[in-house]
């Protein structure tokens, strides 16, 4: 299993806390693992997962160059051919201090940027370069116009509620190897990793093998979102590609219906 904590202001019970929940959760892997068939599932991701699907937003999605020029699956929300729930609010959010409010250019970026209010598409993120092309306002966004200080609004599930509001179904602790499986339709594709379990009438039964998602956007972040949870992580950039990521998302747990598994 693998976990991770950060916060701008230190906090020792947090952090036993963190490790506490590492150390239930290791004690349950030694549990016989769970083959799950390919099918649509109750799911619980936690924070850590969620950021992942954020993330994906950064691929040529919330760019204004990028809807501009086609395959954006937010095109389908401008247009209102799809929607998102209403319990789903997402921001730029350079407030918090984590990265750098400037881009490569010294343009500043606002304190705050909605992008996606309640479910409806209110922002894209916009440079200099696409600012000039297509006669637009620039608000401060880098050469590839993605996300750099994401923070999506928490909602009401108290974290301590989750496996009660789960029920039965999945508790998928982290995601990885994230790709577009049909991007202009916001398919995602992926796996679940680490400490990832089959949970029945609110209790963790077992540990399950890999599995293999491929599910839209407008789905898990659609009709089939329950709830968020009342409280955001921040979940650290830790890449190394050529040097050191700065920043983080941050991001709550959330439970989904009828989550896709291929395999």
């Amino acid at each position: 299993m693998k976990g991770t904590f950060a916060d701008r202001v230190w906090s020792a019970e947090a952090y036993r806390d963190n490790v506490a929940r590492s150390r239930r959760q290791l004690e349950l892997l030694r549990r016989p693992v769970k083959a799950i068939p390919r099918g649509k599932y109750r799911t619980y991701l936690a924070p850590a997962a969620v950021s992942e699907l954020v993330l994906m937003l950064s691929w040529s999605c919330l760019s204004e160059a990028a809807i501009r020029q086609g395959g954006s699956p937010m095109e389908l929300l401008r247009s209102g051919e799809k929607q998102l729930s209403p319990l789903f609010s997402l921001r730029e959010n350079f407030s918090r201090g984590l990265v750098p409010q400037f881009n490569e250019n010294g343009e500043m970026a606002p304190d705050q940027l909605p992008l996606i209010e309640r479910g409806k598409l209110v922002n894209t993120i916009v440079n200099g370069r696409t600012a000039q092309e297509y006669g637009l306002k620039s608000n401060g966004a880098n050469q590839s116009e993605d996300l750099r200080a994401a923070d999506v609004t928490p909602g009401n599930l108290d974290p301590r509620d989750i496996l009660q509001a789960l029920d039965t179904g999945l508790y998928v602790s982290n995601l990885h190897y994230l790709n577009w499986s049909d991007r202009p339709k916001g398919r995602i594709t992926g796996m679940t990793r680490y400490a990832c379990f089959w949970v029945e009438n609110g209790e963790i039964v077992a540990p399950i093998e890999d599995l293999r998602f491929d599910e839209s956007l407008f789905n898990f972040w659609g009709d089939n979102l329950i709830v968020l949870t009342n409280r955001s992580e921040l979940v650290p950039a830790v890449d190394t590609y050529e040097h050191r990521e700065l920043g983080g998302t941050w991001t709550p747990g959330m439970l989904v219906g009828d989550f896709t598994y291929t395999s």
